[in-house]
């Protein structure tokens, strides 16, 4: 780094700087002006999409909510055209729509994509909780509890608790199923659910 020793120095390197290179920074300040420019209009552009998915996800499913059979069909294009967390709450939507009618497998797998397309923790963790209980329907036990170990949070603990407990128990592992209730029973839990594990627990004696 070079030392300057008076003022004027600097203000004849500076104007030296800028003799021989003027042309490169002007050219520099065009291309930064377009790139900011650009970016606003990315900005504006990913704006009005999320806006037009977000109206769109909210059009389908209040339209499947209403019972209307030929809007699964679209809700479910709606989820495998978008990656993104609209996608993924309409596949949580339409695989519940799936249970109700029996369908577990075709729920299932609307919820294994939906995982794909959520970065957002939380989402991730309500769509590993029903995943769970599905499995544990379809008596797969120790994918059930695989899919558990995929929930992060201490917010879901009393929750991954009940359904680790069943799981268990379905193995037979009664102990096991009594460590997992008893863990959920000394969490954060509501009293409800807390009331519920215990029972559970009662009814293993």
């Amino acid at each position: 780094m070079e030392v300057y020793s008076n003022e004027n120095e600097q203000t004849d390197a500076l104007r030296n700087f800028f003799a021989n290179n003027g042309k490169a920074l002007s050219i520099g300040v065009v291309i930064g002006i377009a790139a900011l420019g650009c970016w606003r209009y990315w900005s504006s552009h990913q704006d009005d999409t999320a806006k037009s998915v977000s109206a769109q996800y909210q059009q389908l499913t209040s339209a499947m909510q209403a019972g209307k059979p030929e809007t699964l069909e679209a809700v479910n294009r709606f989820a495998s055209e978008n990656s993104n967390t609209y996608g993924a709450l309409a596949a949580m939507d339409l695989a519940k729509q799936y249970v109700d009618a029996g369908q577990l497998d075709k729920a299932a797998t609307l919820l294994q994509n939906g995982l794909k397309d959520t970065k957002d923790a939380n989402l991730q963790a309500v769509i590993n909780l029903r995943l769970a209980r599905i499995l544990l329907q379809q008596n797969q036990a120790d994918a059930a509890l695989k899919t558990l170990d995929g929930v992060k949070g201490d917010g879901w603990t009393a929750i991954v608790a009940d359904i680790r407990g069943e799981a268990l128990l379905t193995k037979g592992d009664k102990q096991g199923a009594r460590d997992a209730w008893s863990k959920g029973v000394e969490s954060d839990a509501s009293p409800a659910l807390k009331q519920m594990m215990q029972m559970k627990m009662n009814n293993l004696s």
